[in-house]
C-alpha cells in the first residue's frame, strides 16, 4: 500500500497554451487526458478508451457525467450547505467528485483510494490540486475493500463508491461483506452512494438493491426510466443509510438534470429487487460488460 500527497510540482500548461492531449501506459491500461474544446482547462480522462472522468480545472463546481453529478446531488443533500464532510471516495479517477467537495464545502476531509497508481501520477503532474494542501484531499494508492477495511468505525459522513476496473465492477466489491465494511465506517446520519452499471434485465442491479437492503435500513436508487425499463444498458446511483434518507430533494434535483432520473424506494424499491438474492463472496461476479459502443468502449 502507498500513500501519494495532495499535490504534486508539476503542472498542466499555461492556460495560454493550446491544450493537447497526452497519454501514458499506466498500471490498468492506457490513460488518456483529452482537453475540451469548449471549455478552456477542462478534461476527459479515458482509460483504454472508456471515459473515466471529466474535470474543469476553473471550476471544479462543474460536473459533466450525468452518474456523477447524481453522486454529487447525494453529497449536497449529505449536510447542510456549505457544512464540511468527511468522505471516503473509492476510485479516483481524474478526482472529479473530492475536488467538487472541496470547492462546494471547504474544510471538508477527504480519503481517495485508488488502486492505480501510475494512473494517479498521471493525472496529478497533469490536473494537479492546489500545491498548499488546502483542499484537504489525500490519495491512497490500495485496494478499495482492504482500504475501507482499515478505516475507523463511524469515522465517514460519506462513502462514495465509484470503482471500475476499465468498463467492470470487480466482483469483490459487490458483495455483502464489502457493503457492510462501508456501513461500519459510516457515523450515524452518514449516507453511503455507488456508481452502478447494468443493462437488459438488470439481474446485477436488483442483486445489488438486495445486498444493500440487507445491510442499510433505508435504500433509494436513482436512475433514467429507459434505463429501469432495460431498454439501454447505462448508470444508476444507488444510495443508502441506516437512517432515512432526503428522498425529496434527491427526487427533484434528479427530475431537474438534462437527462432526468427517477428515484425509487419503499415498495417501489422492493419491488424491482424481489426474488434477487443478497450477493455474497461466492456468488459475486462483478458487473456485465457493457455492450460495443456503451461509454465510448468498441
Amino acid at each position: 500500500m502507498e500513500s501519494l500527497p495532495g499535490a504534486v510540482s508539476a503542472g498542466p500548461p499555461a492556460a495560454s497554451a493550446e491544450p493537447v492531449p497526452v497519454s501514458r501506459e499506466v498500471d490498468l491500461g492506457r490513460a488518456a487526458l483529452l482537453p475540451d474544446i469548449d471549455r478552456p482547462r477542462a478534461w476527459l480522462l479515458t482509460l483504454d478508451g472508456s471515459p473515466q472522468s471529466y474535470v474543469d480545472l476553473d471550476d471544479p463546481g462543474y460536473v459533466e457525467f450525468e452518474y456523477a453529478r447524481r453522486l454529487a446531488h447525494v453529497l449536497d443533500l449529505a449536510a447542510a450547505p456549505g457544512a464540511p464532510l468527511d468522505v471516503v471516495h473509492l476510485g479516483g479517477g481524474a478526482l472529479t467528485l473530492p475536488r467538487y467537495v472541496a470547492a462546494t464545502r471547504p474544510g471538508s476531509r477527504q480519503h481517495v483510494v485508488e488502486l492505480d497508481g501510475a494512473l494517479v501520477a498521471f493525472v496529478l503532474e497533469h490536473l494537479p490540486l492546489p500545491a498548499d494542501g488546502a483542499v484537504g484531499i489525500e490519495v491512497e494508492v490500495a485496494d478499495a475493500r482492504a482500504a475501507l477495511a482499515a478505516r475507523p468505525d463511524a469515522s465517514a459522513d460519506a462513502v462514495v463508491a465509484d470503482v471500475f476496473g476499465g468498463s467492470l465492477i470487480p466482483a469483490h466489491l459487490t458483495a455483502l461483506p464489502f457493503l457492510a465494511e462501508a456501513a461500519r465506517v459510516l457515523r450515524p446520519g452518514g449516507v453511503y452512494a455507488a456508481n452502478l452499471a447494468d443493462g437488459g434485465g438488470l439481474a446485477f442491479l436488483r442483486g445489488q438493491v438486495a445486498t444493500a437492503q440487507a445491510v442499510f435500513g433505508h435504500v433509494a436508487l436513482v436512475a433514467e426510466p429507459d434505463h429501469l425499463d432495460g431498454e439501454r444498458f447505462g448508470n444508476a446511483v444507488l444510495v443508502a443509510g441506516r437512517e432515512a434518507l432526503p428522498l425529496d430533494g434527491l427526487a427533484a434535483r434528479a427530475a431537474a438534470d438534462d437527462y432526468p432520473a427517477d428515484v425509487l424506494a419503499g415498495p417501489e424499491l422492493a419491488a424491482f429487487a424481489a426474488g434477487h438474492a443478497v450477493v455474497t463472496d461466492a456468488t459475486s461476479t462483478g458487473s456485465p460488460a457493457p455492450p460495443r459502443g456503451a461509454f465510448g468502449v468498441g
